[in-house]
């Protein structure tokens, strides 16, 4: 049985007042993987609703498989279910097909040659073996259980109940009992959140063996390469949403051709404009009209000069007008890509070259979060710290800001500016809009050197917005604003690729990748982050 394509048609998405899907339309094909990307509130959640017919669009259409499956964020069960419940649930169908096919072969054995009803039960058994050859419906238990140890799962007991789950492990439940059923169509929105780095590459390899379409908003680019063989990048573009075909490392070398060719065609603009302009300039000059003949060219003046004049005029008017029409047409200068301001430009004095480094720490010691015999962070350290979820990652940052005292020794060099982006962002005053916090808290002098609006981090449409109206995302890309502005001497930034779009968690890594602002610890997860990052690493263990 041939798989069926997922395709949908000029989509329109209204929620409140503002048009998330503006006229979209795709294409997913059995076989094809499209990743979905763009910064949060771009449209991708959206997209995967409407698709999975969860919303309805305000216009256009979608035509879908019948047994799509979607991992969105709540399980449609109860929280006293049980984890045997949910499973029994996603084999309801394989094990239906399966007692389909022993009613319907036990029937044909019982039939006489020639009856009349034979026709019509062959038809109905070819129609169910092919639904759970398609479905693989004889491998399903089997398949539940390697998809339960994948994905982490193995040790949970069948007769826990959902409301005795993490989160984490509820959503890994919920993409087990997915993949069991092996739909056609596959929708899944942030898969590999509280996945660790085996559950992952699992996920990764049971994706690229499904036959149907797979749909996937994703921020993880390791995911998205590993996995994808489209992507659809949402953010805004002059011509609507852009596909490109490849993963996460083909979409990186067409966009950074894209970006060359842009700059490229600005300059070339800029230094025709340049030329266009002087030779106005000097056209212009010799029509000046207080401009007398030279002795050279007193012999006939009168004759020639109404035909020079004109001949000069003319000039003057073809060059205006082709300045005009360039100055017209020209491309928008390439957005300047995310870098933090060096600490020099910010300095009012000469600046001493400390050897002596910026913090150390001698046998750290918080029961249950952390144990670290010693760590010294050097002025210009570009340092990693890795580990899983609770081995105390984010409290090593807290450490190192001064915000958590502990056992053992800490010193800090005198004066030593530090600034930690932490991944639940508050601010004092959420009702002062996103610019007021910004200049209110850089002072006005530096909020006009390094305006809001210029490191990208916020569209223009929320910069007058107040705090507390912001999303979680949004209140982090502004925190993280402030530090890109006036960096400190140690920047701590835990996990800072947490809701950046692809693009720009890859300006962010060349830029913490730089000579500049001074030393940056990071604590992170990110699988492409950590592949790339090119200092020293730190990893925690689970035993402390």
């Amino acid at each position: 049985m041939s798989q069926p394509a997922l395709l949908a048609h000029d989509l329109v998405r209204v929620i409140g007042g503002c048009r998330v899907l503006d006229g979209l339309s795709l294409t997913a094909a059995p076989g094809r993987r499209l990743g979905l990307i763009g910064e949060n509130g771009s449209g991708k959640s959206t997209l995967l609703r409407v698709l999975a017919g969860v919303d309805e669009p305000d216009g256009g259409s979608v035509n879908r498989p019948a047994d799509l499956g979607f991992l969105h964020q709540e399980m449609p069960f109860d929280a006293a279910a049980t984890v045997a419940a949910v499973l029994d649930d996603a084999l309801r169908e394989a094990r239906t097909d399966l007692a389909e096919l022993d009613r319907l072969g036990a029937e044909l054995a019982e039939l006489p040659d020639g009856d009349p009803r034979q026709p019509a039960v062959l038809a109905a058994y070819g129609t169910r073996l092919e639904q759970a050859q398609d479905r693989e419906a004889w491998d399903a238990d089997r398949r539940a259980a390697l998809l339960l140890d994948g994905l982490g799962l193995a040790a949970v007991a069948p007769q826990r109940t959902l409301g005795s789950l993490s989160g984490g492990q509820r959503g890994r439940l919920a993409l087990a009992a997915l993949l069991v059923r092996r739909p056609s169509a596959v929708l899944l929105d942030e898969p590999t959140n509280h996945l660790d780095d085996g559950a992952a590459a699992f996920l990764e390899a049971q994706l690229r063996t499904l036959p149907g379409t797979v749909v996937v908003a994703s921020h993880d680019r390791a995911f998205l390469d590993a996995v994808c063989t489209d992507l659809l990048d949402l953010d805004p573009a002059a011509d609507g949403p852009v596909r490109f075909g490849g993963g996460y490392r083909a979409y990186l070398d067409d966009k950074r051709a894209r970006r060359h060719r842009w700059e490229r065609q600005y300059a070339d603009e800029q230094r025709e404009l340049a030329e266009l302009r002087r030779s106005a300039e000097v056209t212009a000059h010799r029509l000046a009209p207080d401009r007398g003949p030279t002795d050279n060219e007193k012999m006939g003046y009168g004759h020639r000069a109404g035909r020079v004049q004109q001949q000069i005029s003319r000039r003057v008017r073809d060059a205006a007008g082709r300045l005009a029409d360039l100055e017209r047409r020209q491309v928008a200068e390439p957005p300047a890509p995310l870098r933090f301001v060096p600490q020099h430009s910010l300095a009012t004095g000469p600046q001493e070259q400390n050897p002596d480094p910026l913090v150390t720490l001698h046998r750290i010691h918080l029961p249950g979060r952390l144990a670290l015999d010693e760590l010294e962070v050097t002025a210009a350290e570009r340092l990693l710290i890795t580990g899983p979820n609770g081995t105390g990652k984010s409290t090593l940052l807290a450490v190192l800001a001064g915000r958590l005292d502990t056992t053992g020794r800490v010193h800090r060099r005198p004066g030593l500016t530090v600034g930690l982006l932490t991944q639940d962002t508050a601010f004092a005053r959420p009702d002062r809009t996103a610019r007021d916090t910004y200049a209110l808290t850089l002072g006005p002098d530096l909020a006009e050197r390094v305006p809001l609006a210029s490191l990208g981090l916020l569209a223009a449409a929320d910069l007058d917005r107040p705090v507390g109206h912001l999303s979680v995302g949004q209140r982090r890309r502004l925190a993280l604003a402030l530090l890109v502005a006036r960096p400190p001497q140690l920047l701590l930034l835990d996990e800072p690729t947490n809701h950046l779009s692809p693009l720009l968690c890859d300006e962010l890594e060349e830029a913490m990748g730089g000579k500049g602002p001074g030393a940056i610890v990071v604590a992170g997860h990110d699988r492409w982050l950590r592949r790339r990052w090119q200092g020293r690493e730190l990893a925690l263990g689970a035993d402390r």
